[in-house]
């Protein structure tokens, strides 16, 4: 059955094949990105040029987000999929950032996907449907220098979906987190870099360049079998057409670096601490990680 689709960072490289094919799918997709008419433009023709809604909204703006959800809620009339995908990159030394540009990048990644999640509950609850995908990383589960900004955002993202899951289930929403590996690519579209580009050492000397140890990390990830947005695009198509109550949690896509057993390790627990609480949760079967065939 076709579904009403929103989708965040629509401009971005993984943005642009998810969109591209759910509406192959048949879904009914809103792409939104900041200034689709304006520095975006190119990349907003092209998801126009699919039949694919393109909306201007700004996920670090309150005024913005009801906006855009208003506006696709009286064209539509409802939306049964939120993917959220808003998203900005940190490379270099955590200390290295200023303030506003760790605010901006919690800010978008993190504070955003709650405002979109705030945003379009009520009305999946009205419905008692719906689904909820909120794009992680292996980097929310792994820590890495000179990525480190990016990584805590992404373990936050894993505590807010958890939450998330167990507080939208009983309303008969879904909420799924998938946790792609790194892409070099798309990595650097979306980067922020330092304010301070060569911060001292102790002894007065400049420290090795962040930019050639971040260079060397990413020249790894380039050699091994990374996912491609194509890759990230099909699991969205799939994690749509499956039926309610019967998707993974999370979903890996690419190499796992271990995180499939933390995975596993971190459900069981947390398992384990509602029966200590004396709640009924969830229990512990394998499906975090990756798909069952």
């Amino acid at each position: 059955m076709p579904k009403n689709i929103l989708i965040t960072g629509g401009g971005g490289r993984f943005g642009r094949a998810a969109a591209s094919a759910l509406a192959e799918a048949g879904h009914r997709v809103f792409a939104s990105m900041r200034e689709p008419t304006g520095r975006n433009r190119e990349q907003a023709n092209a998801l126009w040029a699919q039949g694919i809604d393109v909306l201007e909204m700004d996920v670090t703006d309150d005024v913005s987000v009801e906006r855009g959800v208003r506006n696709i809620l009286a064209k539509a009339g409802r939306i049964d999929v939120l993917v959220n995908n808003a998203n900005v990159t940190a490379i270099g030394a955590c200390d290295a950032f200023s303030a506003d540009q760790a605010r901006h990048l919690f800010d978008t990644n993190v504070v955003g996907a709650f405002r979109l999640s705030k945003a379009i509950l009520p009305a999946m609850r009205r419905a008692q449907d719906g689904l909820i995908i909120n794009i992680g990383s292996i980097l929310g589960r792994i820590s890495l220098p000179f990525i480190g900004l990016y990584g805590a955002s992404k373990f936050a993202i894993e505590g807010f979906t958890d939450a998330l899951r167990y507080e939208a289930a009983p309303f008969g929403i879904d909420v799924v987190l998938m946790q792609p590996g790194v892409d070099p690519i798309a990595m650097y579209e979306c980067a922020q870099l330092p304010a301070d580009r060569a911060p001292p050492s102790s002894d007065g000397l400049p420290l090795r360049s962040s930019d050639a140890l971040f260079d060397q990390i990413m020249e790894h990830f380039k050699g091994c079998d990374g996912p491609e947005p194509t890759d990230l695009a099909m699991q969205l198509v799939t994690l749509v057409a499956a039926d309610k109550g019967s998707r993974p949690r999370r979903i890996v896509v690419g190499p796992s670096y271990g995180i499939d057993e933390i995975n596993l390790l971190t459900r069981r627990i947390q398992a384990g601490a509602w029966g200590a609480l004396g709640m009924n949760g969830p229990d512990a079967p394998p499906t975090d990680g990756r798909p069952k065939s």
